[in-house]
């Protein structure tokens, strides 16, 4: 990887302006297998003064013109898709069908539906003798993780090209070949000198410079929430706006009347989706309680079939989790389940049977899981399931809301109508009925301590946008 030690500012790759790198390791072999470079506030100051010396010009183009942008970049990632899924699968450990399929596929699907969303966008509005106009905010800081890193970085990226808004990306220092790759295509794709910028590095030498810069309009940050709140109070002294999309413990009911087996089966799969490093994973499965023993056996079997190991090897569903700081918090979080008495169906600690290197996690499933037990209350990150029962579907809402996060929910039921109605009770940004296909026109993002702002085609271009009232402007 050629430039994988620089940084891409004012349209060139350039060195760090001190010199200094960071490890990248592969989780499946816990071995370095390249480096990055460390950028530092010297580096922070010389990407925002490019992107500010580039937005009055961008600032005034039109939607055709970032349109062709936005096409052109399109098409130069799906040129570059397969070292993307290579990059992905080497820095987060995602099996290669999973990595190209899933993960790289992701952002081209985002490319493709903000650029459907811009072609529909309406930026000015006349009411009465006021011209409503929405503007790009300025210059913006992007900050995104090692968990989805195309999908993060293209839902950022995109809706603020779109926007108008010049811009600085700080990937994943733990996932950041992707983000290197991606920043290729946005060279290639001929984006005007300082539009884009990117710089690696950790986030108190770079994130939290870029929130505290008064360069910086905007912070756009995908993270924890720890990391969320050290974000939103740096960046409160220029007061910039920060959007953030943050951790979830989402609840999945499963309502009396669901086809149980199908709900259940599909709740663990989704749950150990990408190795449980998903934000809006459904780690709390809420089951009737006549009929919590039924949802553990379902449950035993299909974590049983979820095939853990390398993830260049055929057959592979699960691969490591991305890092020893992973590994170690889960299975932390796996004995206090056992201490706290929940009951054990499958999994537990330690490696996998046969793995001997690498940060794989055993397929866990936990039943009779009380909301009080750290399980059922932090948030995991890992292929960890825990199986609570309910009494009644008050009590299951109950349960569900109980919770400091608020990014997703999932309900399964046969009556589309009751499930609408348990919908409309639950505290969460994103509701999900019956496993449905993934949407990118939904708007995504939290309550409460996921997060605010939204993500996603028009949604995610909104968020980028001032509003100005031009009064007097005439009819």
């Amino acid at each position: 990887m050629s430039n994988a030690l620089k940084f891409y500012i004012n349209g060139a790759w350039v060195d760090p302006v001190k010199p200094a790198t960071i490890d990248v390791i592969n989780p499946a072999t816990e071995e370095a297998y390249t480096k990055i470079s460390a950028g530092s506030s010297a580096d922070v100051d010389r990407a925002v003064a490019a992107a500010r010396a580039a937005f009055p010009p961008f600032s005034q183009t039109g939607k055709a013109e970032r349109l062709a942008m936005l096409n052109r970049i399109l098409e130069n990632y799906r040129k570059r898709k397969a070292d993307i899924a290579q990059a992905v699968s080497d820095e987060m450990g995602a099996p290669m069908d999973w990595a190209l399929n899933a993960q790289a596929a992701a952002g081209e699907i985002h490319l493709k539906s903000t650029i459907k969303a811009l072609e529909a966008f309406e930026f000015e509005e006349q009411r009465g003798n006021t011209r409503v106009m929405r503007e790009g905010i300025g210059v913006v800081g992007l900050i995104t993780p090692w968990n989805w890193p195309l999908n993060q970085i293209v839902c950022k990226v995109a809706p603020a090209l779109a926007a108008g808004c010049t811009m600085i990306l700080k990937p994943s220092e733990i996932a950041p070949i992707s983000g290197v790759i991606f920043s290729e295509i946005m060279h290639a794709s001929g984006i005007p000198a300082g539009v884009y910028n990117m710089i690696s590095g950790d986030g108190p030498s770079v994130g939290q410079v870029m929130a505290a810069h008064p360069g910086i309009d905007m912070m756009s940050f995908t993270g924890s929430t720890r990391a969320g709140i050290i974000v939103a109070k740096t960046a409160a002294d220029t007061v910039k706006r920060v959007s953030q999309e943050l951790g979830g413990k989402s609840p999945n009911i499963i309502l009396p009347d669901a086809d149980f087996e199908l709900a259940v089966r599909s709740g663990v799969e989704s749950c150990f989706s990408n190795s449980g490093q998903s934000c809006n994973a459904p780690t709390r499965m809420l089951v009737p309680r006549d009929r919590h023993d039924e949802a553990l056996a379902v449950a035993k079997k299909t974590a049983e079939t979820q095939k853990v190991g390398d993830p260049k090897a055929q057959g592979t569903v699960l691969g490591p989790v991305v890092s020893e700081i992973q590994f170690k918090k889960i299975q932390g979080l796996i004995e206090s389940g056992i201490k706290e008495g929940a009951t054990l169906v499958t999994g537990g600690t330690g490696r996998p049977e046969g793995l001997n290197r690498g940060y794989y996690v055993r397929p866990t499933v936990f039943g009779n899981v009380r909301p009080d037990m750290t399980i059922a209350r932090e948030e995991i990150f890992g292929p960890v399931l825990s199986i609570m029962p309910y009494d009644n579907e008050d009590q299951a809402v109950e349960i569900a809301n109980d919770t400091v996060y608020g990014l997703s929910a999932n309900i399964e039921s046969k009556n589309l109508d009751h499930a609408r109605k348990v919908a409309r009770r639950l505290r969460a940004g994103q509701v999900k009925i019956n496993y449905p296909a993934w949407d990118t026109f939904a708007p995504f993002g939290g309550y409460k301590q996921s997060g605010n702002g939204r993500e996603y085609a028009d949604w995610g271009i909104h968020d980028f946008l001032e509003v100005k009232g031009v009064i007097g402007y005439g009819a």
